[in-house]
């Protein structure tokens, strides 16, 4: 159902901040969204509302959004902490439901911006399971090391047994819809987090595990690290990669995210034409991110010493979430994407990350080079000790000329405009020749082309 509802609903808090009585509609959406009643508050951004309200001691007021797995919420929340500070009473008004067909729409448009900022910005990100148990962690701030080592150490356990919940004295692990965007504080850093998490699997979000994402309040201190004798590297590749990257990469990040809440109104109406005009700022910082990340990217494959992390993966589970990531974008143009069946397993030595980032950019240029109303084709198979997967378009294809330049550094083929810095390709390349793998490109003018990644086989799986 779609609307708006003019009567107020009210609601209770106590000094936990957790729910424990709600009017129609707020107790459904508590439900709906993985909560209990009484319960914590499950949505994050009315939790966060709730918070500030009894520690402050303030009345607090203000246009929030929430959803659940179906429909959008946007209302208008006012919090009135209790004398005693023992918790608040809720009011709630011009409630607005909208439904957020198969997955797509401004709805998922607007998560699918939120988590690629969230990534841009993460200074630790790790690979969960169903039950939130760590498989996988990195992190590039110098100051989170010594976690991440211990985290390794103890794959397999909750990633919440490793960091300090705000405001949290509650058995673990909480849903992962209480701890999206939950405030963190993590052992060896003074600056405070906060945690995204991104579902994945399908029907049941989080089936398939989840992506997190912890992401500083503040931008750290770029590392200092000075090269000598045969470390020397040219110098404004490590300017890139080391020094300006980290520095410009979280306030353009920032930059897009306001641009966003801008251009999709959250903070109240806005005229068209300056909602337009939030939404080429956002363009623009999102390709000037894409430009940072293949400079720092270029300086990192063109390392003597780069090496990746091989792991055990599923060819066709990367291939799902790379039309999964990708799908908004394609849909806009009106162009499907053809991916592996659910239950289709290939099984590949590669690492998670490095995989998902070629494909995301040959599914990418995929869309950028079809025609409307065209499918993308993503088909999986193992040959023999490989696991290949190829990417299959219906755009005009390449000729042999453009075929030899299609993996030069800096090439984009002649085809100016499209905004792209002529990095993907040859970056992918060298991820895949670094994996043990091989990336190539089958085309004739006018039938499209078919990218083809192939990667040691995991022959041991069973």
């Amino acid at each position: 159902m779609t609307g708006s509802a003019p009567a107020t609903a009210r609601a209770k808090t106590d000094a936990r901040d957790w729910l424990i009585e709600a009017d129609e509609p707020l107790a459904g959406l508590q439900l709906r969204s993985g909560g209990e009643l009484p319960g914590v508050i499950a949505s994050p951004a009315l939790l966060d509302l709730v918070r500030k309200a009894r520690l402050y001691g303030l009345r607090l007021a203000r246009a929030i959004r929430a959803q659940d797995d179906h429909e959008q919420v946007t209302a208008w929340v006012e919090v009135e902490p209790g004398a005693s500070g023992e918790g608040c009473t809720i009011g709630v008004s011009n409630w607005h439901v909208s439904p957020l067909p198969n997955g797509d729409g401004d709805g998922a448009e607007a998560a699918e911006r939120r988590t690629a900022i969230a990534r841009q910005l993460a200074e630790l990100w790790a690979r969960l399971g169903p039950r939130q148990e760590l498989l996988s962690v990195e992190t590039d701030a110098a100051e989170l090391e010594p976690l991440v080592e211990r985290m390794r150490s103890a794959i397999g356990s909750p990633w919440t047994d490793f960091v300090e919940i705000e405001g949290n004295a509650h058995e673990q692990p909480l849903h992962w819809r209480l701890l999206d965007g939950a405030r963190l504080r993590l052992e060896g850093s003074d600056r405070q987090w906060k945690a995204h998490l991104v579902p994945l699997g399908l029907p049941e979000p989080g089936s398939g595990g989840f992506e997190l994402h912890l992401v500083a309040e503040e931008p750290s201190e770029p590392r200092s690290s000075p090269a000598t004798g045969d470390q020397l590297r040219p110098a404004f590749s490590t300017a890139i990669g080391r020094e300006i990257a980290p520095v410009l990469r979280q306030p353009i990040a920032r930059i897009i995210a306001n641009a966003e809440t801008i251009r999709t109104q959250l903070a109240g109406p806005l005229a068209d034409e300056y909602s337009n005009y939030a939404a080429d700022i956002s363009s623009a910082g999102e390709h000037l991110l894409a430009l940072i990340d293949d400079l720092a990217d270029l300086e990192v494959v063109e390392d003597e010493q780069f090496t990746t992390a091989p792991d055990r993966i599923d060819l066709a589970d990367v291939a799902r979430r790379a039309a999964g990531i990708l799908g908004v974008r394609a849909r806009e143009r009106g162009i499907g994407i053809d991916a592996p069946k659910k239950g289709e397993t290939v099984p590949a030595i590669g690492e998670f990350r490095r995989v998902l980032q070629v494909l995301l950019n040959l599914v990418g240029n995929a869309i950028r080079y079809s025609p409307e109303n065209s499918v993308i084709w993503l088909r999986v198979e193992q040959v023999g000790e490989s696991a290949c997967i190829v990417v299959a378009d219906q755009g005009e294809g390449l000729s042999e000329a453009q075929q030899s330049r299609a993996f030069g550094k800096f090439e984009r083929l002649g085809r100016g405009g499209d905004g792209g810095s002529g990095l993907g390709l040859y970056i992918s390349r060298r991820l895949a020749e670094a994996m043990g793998g091989e990336l190539t490109v089958e085309s004739a003018p006018g039938q499209g082309a078919r990218f083809t990644l192939v990667l040691p086989a995991d022959i041991g799986a069973g």
